[in-house]
């Protein structure tokens, strides 16, 4: 797969039967308003990708990302028919199949791949998700509903602000809460680029100052 609006990461795709990427900046769709009016501008953007991507619409489950550390579990053993969650920065999976999106604008999208008993997550951490260890959460919740160990977790933290940009460096915080948790240093990686760094490509909720659309994560496991 290869898409000027799709990024993907090295950690992630080399990981056989994973399915990831990050749906970027459509610069030719307006969406200098809120928030709500924006993703409904974007939507046939978002489809778009996803149909690339193989990614059906019917087997993606998302959440209102709400700058807390909910992590909603989606499991082989109790999958809810309902697949659009309130109030969730989280949300964790070993269906396979089944697909996980956050969407993000400044914030970190977290995904978090084990390859082992083929589950994952994908979290929305900024600073406010970021302090309560939204990231790390998710991976214990990994290893409470799927069995997952901790030295088989893969981290990627995407597209985020930055200092000097931002007066918080959360994705720093977001590395070393997973390496304290138990995930090997050598396979939490950060992509390092900042939002702000180039807004033909992403959008920035600083910048723009609350009137710009949302950068969408996907990730999840082909059957």
């Amino acid at each position: 797969m290869s898409s000027p609006f799709i990024e993907t990461f090295p950690s992630l795709s080399s990981i056989d039967g994973l399915k990831h990427g990050f749906i970027l900046r459509n610069p030719e769709i307006d969406v200098k308003t809120d928030r709500d009016t924006a993703i409904s501008r974007l939507q046939s953007h978002y489809h778009e990708r996803l149909n690339e991507m193989g990614v059906p619409l019917t087997s993606l489950a998302s959440g209102e990302q709400v700058h807390g550390d909910n992590v909603q579990v989606l499991s082989s053993a109790d999958l809810p028919a309902e697949l659009n969650f309130p109030e969730t920065d989280g949300l964790v999976t070993d269906v396979a199949g089944q697909y996980l999106g956050i969407y993000v604008a400044d914030c970190g999208a977290v995904y978090l791949v084990d390859p082992v008993k083929r589950a994952c997550g994908a979290v929305h951490s900024g600073k406010n998700g970021s302090a309560l260890g939204i990231a790390a959460k998710a991976a214990r919740m990994m290893a409470e509903f799927f069995g997952s160990n901790m030295e088989d977790l893969i981290v990627q933290i995407g597209p985020c602000i930055r200092p000097p940009q931002y007066e918080i460096d959360f994705a720093a915080q977001i590395v070393s809460d997973c390496i304290e948790a138990g995930i090997p240093a050598d396979q939490v990686h950060d992509c390092g680029t900042c939002t702000t760094s180039d807004l033909e490509r992403y959008y920035s909720y600083r910048v723009e100052k609350g009137k710009t659309g949302r950068l969408f994560a996907v990730i999840g496991w082909e059957c």
